[in-house]
C-alpha cells in the first residue's frame, strides 16, 4: 500500500498548478489531503476518476473556503468514518478515516496556533484527539495517520529552532505532545527511515524560504507500532510545487 499525504493549501488551487498530472506520475494506492479549502460540489470529481480514484471522500470545514481533509483511493474501503464525534473538531474538518481490509488510514489537519485563541484551541484539540486515538486503536490498531500535524517533534525538524522557541509550531508543550503521542504507540515513519537534517515539508512564501531550504517539518506519516514490521518506505517528496507544503509518502508491505 502506497499512501500520499498533502497539504494542497487549497485544491483547486493545486490542481491549477499541474497537480493532477503530478499524481498520475506517483501513482500512489491512498491520497490523503489536507487543507482542500473547497466542497465537494465545487470539484469536478471527473478529474479524480480518470486519474483512477473512483473512491474519493471529502469533509469540508463548514466555513466556506476554510480548511478541510479528504481521502481519495483507488480501492473501496471498508468503511468511511467522517470527523471524530467531538463537535468543535468536526466544524473544521479536520479528519476524515478510510478502513482497509484490516488496515485504517487517516487524514488529519491538526489547527494551528497563529494566535492566543488557536493556540488554546489547538491545545485542546492535541489533547482530545491524542484521548480519541487511544480509544480508537483498540478497535483499530493497524493506524496510519498522516497529515499536517503543525509541529515540529525536534531542532532537526526546523532550520532555525533557536528564533523559533517561542513560536507556535516548535513550542516546548506542543513538542511534548508530539513525543508523547509517538511513546503512546506511534512510529515517525519518515525518521524510522532518515535521521539527516534540513528535510522539511513546510516553507513560508516570504523571503525566498523554500529556495533557501528554510523550513519547517510540520507533516508526518504516523504508523502504529503493530504495522512497524511491514513498513517499507517513507519519504518526503519535496519536488512537488503544488502548494506551501509538500507531500510525503508512506509504503507498507
Amino acid at each position: 500500500m502506497k499512501i500520499v499525504s498533502y497539504n494542497v493549501n487549497g485544491i483547486r488551487a493545486a490542481l491549477n498548478k499541474g497537480f493532477a498530472e503530478w499524481l498520475t506520475s506517483v501513482d500512489p494506492d491512498v491520497v490523503c489531503l489536507q487543507e482542500i479549502k473547497a466542497n465537494k460540489e465545487q470539484l469536478d470529481l471527473s478529474i479524480f476518476e480518470e486519474l483512477g480514484y473512483s473512491y474519493n471522500y471529502w469533509y469540508s470545514a463548514q466555513k466556506k473556503g476554510y480548511s478541510g481533509v479528504a481521502i481519495l483511493s483507488k480501492q473501496e474501503p471498508d468503511h468511511i468514518e467522517y470527523g471524530t464525534g467531538i463537535d468543535y473538531m468536526d466544524f473544521e474538518g479536520r479528519n476524515i478515516r478510510a478502513d482497509f481490509n484490516g488496515v485504517s488510514v487517516m487524514s488529519l489537519y491538526l489547527p494551528s496556533g497563529t494566535n492566543l485563541d488557536r493556540l488554546d484551541l489547538k491545545l485542546q484539540y492535541m489533547d482530545d484527539f491524542k484521548d480519541y486515538i487511544g480509544d480508537l486503536k483498540k478497535e483499530r490498531p493497524n493506524l496510519v495517520i498522516c497529515g499536517d500535524y503543525n509541529i515540529c517533534h525536534e531542532a532537526i525538524d526546523i532550520h532555525d529552532p533557536v528564533r523559533n522557541k517561542n513560536v507556535s509550531g516548535f513550542l516546548p508543550v506542543e513538542r511534548e505532545w508530539l513525543g508523547a503521542f509517538m511513546e503512546a504507540g506511534f512510529i515517525d515513519s519518515f525518521r524510522h527511515f532518515n535521521k539527516e537534517p534540513h528535510n522539511y515539508t513546510w516553507w513560508s512564501y516570504r523571503a525566498n524560504s523554500r529556495a533557501n531550504n528554510k523550513g519547517w517539518r510540520l507533516d508526518y506519516g504516523m504508523v502504529s507500532e503493530p504495522l512497524a514490521d511491514r513498513l517499507k518506505r517513507s519519504v518526503i517528496l519535496s519536488e512537488a510545487k503544488h502548494s506551501d507544503h509538500c507531500p510525503i509518502l508512506v509504503e507498507l508491505n
